[in-house]
């Protein structure tokens, strides 16, 4: 049967088969963990962040590219917003949209930079992410508390029947976006260029695609989600702090490609970056139920799955020759 799937399907596959298997897993050994309570916590606003920040990335990996900054800007985007409204008197909707400018703007110009100069996006992305840190110790040393009427009126939960459960406002983004960007990647003309400038920039480019604009706009797209991730992290923990999301971004990627995007570009699904950040939930749920095990060990599973799937990847591009 899985001999019967076309190629480009197995990493999907894969994952959801790897997701099915740790829950299960979790399921018959922890008491309660196979319930409606955990699956919506598999959703918290801690995952919701980081799947947010994810759905931007997904886009980058598939146009072949990659962003280090994303953690960075997250946190610049929380100590930012946290001091317009707290320092400068901003209502928290002019601040929330002057950040997702800013955001944009900030990814938008590391595209450009990548494809004018035709730099490494690693090495531009990796300067991006030493200047947005900065900047966000610029802004303010310390955590900011953020102490406004409006931010109770957006921390939202929606009860789930009489069960007691109930989603947040970090998890109704976040299933909204995915939703979105899942019909960006797949159903629309700009979705179709990602993936082939991702396949193979210099047929896209002889197909007479715009290539520039796309590279442009994927990066541009990127910051404002990332930013978006910060903003929503206010919500949730109503301050700003310019330490927050250091190393985010490493998890960010991971979670992308666990998801079965691949690292070259050109092949992934958006349901895959969602496969993703349930896997790397899971892991952290367990670990939470089971009690004795450090949270470190969800960095090693997390290391190990991702070789897993960089290697899956590389045998089905040798196999494909």
């Amino acid at each position: 049967m899985i001999s019967a799937l076309p190629r480009k399907h197995i990493p999907l596959l894969a994952t959801a088969v790897v997701f099915v298997l740790l829950f299960a897993s979790a399921s018959f050994r922890y008491d309660g963990f196979f319930s409606l309570g955990v699956i919506v916590q598999l959703f918290s606003e801690k995952n919701a962040i980081l799947g947010i920040a994810a759905l931007g990335m997904t886009f980058v990996i598939l146009s072949g590219g990659i962003d280090l900054s994303v953690g960075a800007l997250m946190a610049f985007t929380t100590i930012l917003t946290a001091s317009l409204i707290e320092k400068s008197g901003m209502h928290p909707l002019a601040a929330w949209s002057l950040a997702l400018l800013i955001g944009t703007g900030f990814g938008a110009a590391q595209g450009y930079l990548i494809h004018a100069f035709r730099l490494p996006p690693f090495l531009v992305t990796l300067g991006g992410m030493f200047f947005a840190r900065g900047m966000a110790f610029v802004v303010a040393s310390e955590s900011i508390g953020i102490n406004h009427p409006f931010y109770d009126s957006v921390t939202l939960h929606l009860p789930l029947g009489g069960s007691g459960v109930s989603l947040s406002t970090a998890t109704m983004v976040f299933l909204l976006l995915s939703l979105l960007m899942l019909g960006i990647a797949h159903f629309t003309r700009f979705g179709r260029n990602v993936y082939a400038i991702g396949g193979n920039e210099n047929s896209a480019l002889l197909m007479g695609l715009p290539v520039a604009r796309t590279k442009i706009t994927v990066y541009a797209m990127n910051g404002l989600l990332a930013a978006l991730a910060g903003v929503v992290w206010t919500i949730d923990t109503p301050a700003g702090n310019p330490t927050w999301g250091a190393g985010l971004e490493l998890f960010v990627i991971a979670a992308v490609v666990i998801g079965g995007t691949r690292l070259a570009g050109g092949l992934g699904y958006v349901a895959g970056t969602l496969l993703g950040v349930l896997v790397y939930a899971t892991i952290e749920l367990a670990i939470t139920f089971d009690g004795n095990l450090s949270s470190s060990v969800t960095s090693i599973v997390v290391g190990l799955l991702l070789l897993l799937f960089i290697v899956l990847q590389r045998l089905m591009s040798r196999s494909a020759r």
